[in-house]
């Protein structure tokens, strides 16, 4: 068998193919470590997205890049950095050249405050406490009663399902071993044709749910709303603890 016959068989393909890779990796790692001593390439500006209630001055602190960095250093270690902040979920380090890195940043969404000795404080749905200052950044929570993770998984929930409603809850708790009671502001309800609205009256709804309630079940209040707007009925409680029912109990 001749040379030019051995390097036509499978096996001596893959060996080129391999060996071809390889130099072309060699080659990057080369020029990715001249570019790295280079001064056109050092860390100049960080831009920062996706922040609602984190500072930038805490990304920054957590990120510790100076101008003395150059842009294709590892971003790894950055980004583990920033990872280990309790209110960052998620994080994802780029580069746009010359020398700015991109940081974009997920938080962990706080869906209730609860109270406690220092007063009311922040929660996301797995019942973790955020590092959030709900003076400084005027959170809009329902308020639940305990630290308890079937409510907060409920809220969670609801916040990422039914926006509208979540916006409505006010307090959440416990009034059994298996029922749960949502206090709601009424607001006002589109009639659902042009910008016509009808309000139900009251200050607030009492609504009275199973613990195993879904929340597409919890939608069913809505139309319940709109027809007892429409006869100008006043209600104080809906009742959802029957299978395919909704029970209203009027004021």
């Amino acid at each position: 068998m001749t040379v030019l016959e051995r390097l036509h068989r499978p096996g001596w393909k893959i060996l080129g193919m391999l060996f071809l890779a390889g130099v072309i990796m060699a080659a990057g790692w080369g020029v990715r470590a001249s570019a790295r001593k280079m001064a056109f390439f050092r860390v100049r500006s960080v831009e920062i997205r996706g922040l609602r209630y984190l500072q930038p001055a805490d990304v920054l602190g957590r990120l510790k890049a100076d101008t003395l960095m150059s842009l294709w250093d590892d971003l790894e270690p950055l980004r583990k950095r920033v990872l280990n902040h309790p209110q960052v979920s998620d994080v994802t380090i780029t580069r746009r050249m010359p020398g700015t890195l991109v940081v974009t940043v997920r938080e962990n969404q706080p869906v209730a405050l609860i109270q406690s000795a220092a007063g009311l404080l922040p929660y996301d749905s797995l019942g973790r406490q955020l590092p959030i200052d709900p003076a400084r950044t005027n959170l809009d929570l329902p308020i639940v009663a305990t630290r308890d993770p079937v409510l907060l998984k409920l809220v969670g929930a609801i916040r990422n399902a039914e926006p509208k409603l979540f916006a409505r809850i006010e307090d959440v708790r416990r009034t059994g071993r298996d029922e749960i009671l949502l206090t709601l502001s009424h607001g006002a309800l589109t009639t659902g044709s042009g910008n016509d609205s009808l309000n139900i009256g009251g200050e607030t709804l009492r609504v009275r749910l199973p613990l195993d309630l879904s929340v597409e079940r919890l939608a069913d209040i809505f139309p319940v709303e709109r027809d007892l707007a429409r006869r100008q009925a006043h209600v104080g409680e809906l009742d959802l603890r029957y299978r395919d029912q909704v029970i209203a109990r009027l004021q």
